[in-house]
């Protein structure tokens, strides 16, 4: 068993970690600034070169690159296959375009103050690439990752993540420059090239044939903290194999997001998964900040300053360009290369490389460490700046975007069973677009033949209704069985999406007295119509006509809806009412007054009856005693 001082040992880092985010970012976020500077400006506050809080911030690192990880799984969540190969024109033409001009226009840079052509080339590319996880997080707070310049960003930064195993294969290609390439080179390069490859088929394969009768295996044997165990085990497990193979983790959580993106499981799993994303990219961000050479900063700040202003603006003018010719209208271009302009997370492996290589001398590898550094804490402030200066440009009526937009459901339907899939025939048969949560897997199997977009989750819980798009719907329709559930439900939705109206299945009178206190936009009993149905046909049969069984049926339909609002009321002795409680002694009561009393063909029945009339005439003489108590 571990000892106090072990506990102690690793508990004051946490903490740390803990109070910077919880101070930092709430500041900056009342400022008016991104959650992303927040964490990285904490983290210089922390680290080495600030209060020295954290004397070894490389120690979270590898932690914190699980946040990364983390969040390409989400994004690849987002992303159907369909909709990743009709992106293949952004992703291999402007992504390509990107990451060469940037690369070409730094290293030019570079060769003007003096750097060889080795080492140019390096920092060129280094800062060429963008942060992944800076501009996905801005890309999420805009809500702008589907729009079109979104989309266009997300290509590219696919595509950079990519070609970095070719990157770091080309290194040694460079500090071999000033001679005969070494002759195992090539070979070298085919054979990585093709390792990572055969990685690549095999996460495709398995997420392909494997994950879905995987998931569907544990969510039948049920068990919430089995399924978020197993969520985590895919995605670091692809991570990790796709890092075996050359490339980076960040990639191998993406793929295994797409193989999941058309899983009935993919709300559940991206509910269980963005705590973890939330608080483990906080840390990396926070890691960066660390990293920052505050004495490199303070000898030579004018030359920092001056090559951060200058490398963004350089690769914000060169992606803009790029945009506007590959479509995209001026704003969009603009946008897009602001978000795209901080150095990426993958300088930092890079220029280290390049260091050991000798291609770097130390002075131009620390001064690069820090430049990629700063401009992922001066990026998000541009990019603030930028939408501050078009909040204040007068709207234009902006053309279409060319984007492919994931389907939003108009109707969110939580339950599947024999109400809920017989009330959504209806909605299927007008074309209405709906989705569908269940947490049977049974049931997920019979609504995959209605072509809904049907999950498994627990509809209870406000991160699943989240990730299933509540916000978006117009309507839910609650159709499950558990009257306590529902109502959970219920005061989920009207606290959290008060716009999105409540359609209800109420279980029995009780709950329906429940629901209609929490003001729902509709309930129906779920045997009352049927029962009246079944009521009328008997009528009918016994030689009423059709017109004379209607009427009768809608004359009992309306003393039903009467006493019901009395009973809600509280005006009638076994009544609920919103000053009395839940309405749980409620009994069934005739709505006609009764032409004969009953009779009891039995000694047994008797005396059932008989004990039913005196609570009843007790019941009757409460009121008159209180009456006369008072």
């Amino acid at each position: 068993m571990a000892s106090a001082t072990t506990h102690a040992s690793f508990l004051p880092p946490v903490l740390t970690f803990l109070s910077a985010a919880v101070v930092g970012v709430p500041i900056f976020r009342l400022l008016g600034q991104s959650a992303v500077l927040g964490y990285l400006v904490a983290g210089v506050a922390i680290g080495p070169f600030g209060l020295s809080l954290i004397a070894e911030p490389e120690t979270a690192t590898s932690v914190a690159e699980i946040g990364v990880v983390l969040l390409l799984f989400i994004v690849g969540l987002e992303l159907e296959l369909s909709r990743l190969v009709s992106m293949r024109r952004d992703i291999f033409g402007l992504g390509a375009a990107q990451l060469a001009l940037c690369s070409l226009v730094l290293a030019g840079a570079g060769l003007v103050f003096g750097l060889s052509v080795a080492a140019a080339a390096v920092i060129g590319v280094a800062l060429a690439l963008s942060a992944t996880a800076v501009a996905l997080q801005l890309l999420e707070e805009r809500g702008d990752l589907s729009s079109a310049y979104g989309s266009r960003s997300f290509a590219v930064l696919l595509f950079q993540d990519i070609s970095v195993v070719a990157i770091l294969a080309v290194l040694p290609l460079l500090a071999s420059a000033g001679g005969a390439p070494e002759g195992g080179w090539i070979e070298g390069a085919l054979r990585s090239t093709a390792v990572a490859g055969l990685g690549i088929v095999v996460v495709v394969l398995v997420g392909r044939y494997g994950l879905n009768p995987f998931f569907r295996l544990l969510a039948a044997a049920g068990g919430r903290e089995v399924m978020t165990a197993a969520a985590l085990l895919v995605v670091l497990g692809t991570a990790m194999l796709m890092e075996e193979v050359g490339l980076s983790m960040a990639m191998g959580a993406f793929l295994a997001g797409v193989m999941l993106a058309e899983s009935n499981f993919r709300h559940q799993l991206e509910a269980d998964i963005e705590p973890f994303r939330g608080m483990l990219l906080g840390l990396f961000f926070m890691s960066v900040g660390m990293s920052i050479d505050g004495g490199l900063l303070k000898a030579h700040w004018p030359e920092l300053v001056g090559a951060t202003v200058a490398a963004i603006l350089l690769k914000v003018a060169l992606v803009a360009g790029l945009f506007r010719l590959f479509g995209s209208s001026w704003l969009d271009a603009v946008r897009g290369g602001a978000v795209l302009a901080p150095a990426g997370e993958f300088a930092f492996v890079i220029l280290p490389a390049a260091g050991e290589l000798r291609l770097l001398d130390t002075s131009a590898t620390r001064f690069s460490v820090a430049l990629a550094a700063l401009t992922m804490i001066v990026g998000p402030l541009a990019a603030k700046g930028l939408d501050t200066l078009l909040a204040r440009r007068p709207e234009t009526a902006a053309a279409p975007a060319d984007t492919i937009e994931p389907a939003e459901a108009r109707v969110l339907v939580i339950g599947f069973g024999r109400f809920g899939h017989l009330a959504t025939q209806v909605l299927l048969a007008e074309g209405i677009s709906v989705t569908v949560i269940d947490k049977d897997v049974e049931q997920i199997r019979n609504a995959a033949r209605f072509g809904f977009r049907v999950y498994y989750g627990d509809g209870t819980r406000l991160d699943v209704l989240r990730a299933a798009g509540i916000g978006r719907a117009e309507l839910v329709c609650i159709c499950i069985d558990d009257a306590a559930a529902s109502l959970k439900i219920v005061d989920i939705v009207h606290e959290e999406f008060s716009s999105v109206r409540t359609y209800l299945r109420a279980y029995d009178r009780n709950h329906a007295i429940e629901l209609m206190n929490r003001d729902v936009d509709f309930q129906i009993r779920e045997t009352l119509e049927s029962a009246l149905r079944f009521g009328r046909a008997a009528l009918e049969g016994l030689g009423l006509s059709e017109e004379a069984a209607a009427a009768r049926i809608e004359d009992v339909r309306k003393r039903d809806v009467a006493r019901l609002v009395l009973q809600q009321a509280g005006a009638l002795p076994e009544g609920g009412g919103w000053m009395r409680g839940p309405a749980t002694e409620l009994r069934p009561e005739p709505l006609t007054e009764p032409q004969r009393p009953s009779r009891a063909l039995s000694a047994e029945t008797r005396g059932l009856i008989e004990s039913e009339r005196r609570e009843a005439a007790m019941r009757e003489l409460e009121p008159e005693d209180a009456a006369t108590d008072g």
